[in-house]
């Protein structure tokens, strides 16, 4: 199944054309790879009620999935966790956990991410660094799962994860 996808870039810096966006082009290049649909790529600044918009826009084009980058961290305009948790119905807080210990053996600096992830309606959310490296580092450990999330998101499938499912494609 191939699924959408739909990357919003948070960046001041990039909104305002003075820096060129890497994250949201790296992490489109290996979801292509990986066989999923990209939606036009999306910018925003650093605020919340515009990540918000753009992230309800985004669940109301129906894309399956969501992932933004930037706006992660402690600085006082890093409100992308904020703003995806005021749009989600439901938290997924195992993405994040997952991705913050496999950063660990990357680096110290993971247990400083506060990304979040959430679902709306059929539409999976996932917060991601800012950097290019770091954002396909931490999407690594999950990719895996997402299909089968999805899949279950969209009741693509039986709904019982018990039961004997075929091999994912």
């Amino acid at each position: 199944m191939e699924y959408s996808v739909q990357i919003i870039t948070v960046s001041d810096r990039c909104f305002a054309g003075e820096r060129e966006d890497f994250s949201g082009p790296a992490l489109a290049a290996c979801l292509e790879q990986e066989g999923y649909r990209l939606l036009p790529p999306v910018l925003v600044p650093d605020e919340q009620p515009q990540i918000e918009a753009a992230l309800l826009a985004a669940c109301a084009a129906d894309a399956a999935l969501v992932l933004t980058t930037g706006g992660t961290g402690f600085a006082p305009r890093d409100l992308t966790p904020e703003a995806t948790l005021a749009v989600c119905e439901r938290p997924v807080p195992g993405i994040p956990e997952a991705m913050r210990a496999a950063s660990l053996a990357i680096t110290p600096r993971a247990m400083l991410s506060r990304a979040a992830a959430g679902i709306r309606g059929r539409t999976l959310i996932v917060n991601l660094p800012g950097s290019p490296r770091a954002a396909l580092e931490n999407l690594a450990p999950v990719l895996p799962a997402l299909a089968h999330g999805l899949k279950m998101l969209r009741a693509e499938g039986p709904q019982d994860c018990a039961a004997p499912q075929p091999p994912e494609a």
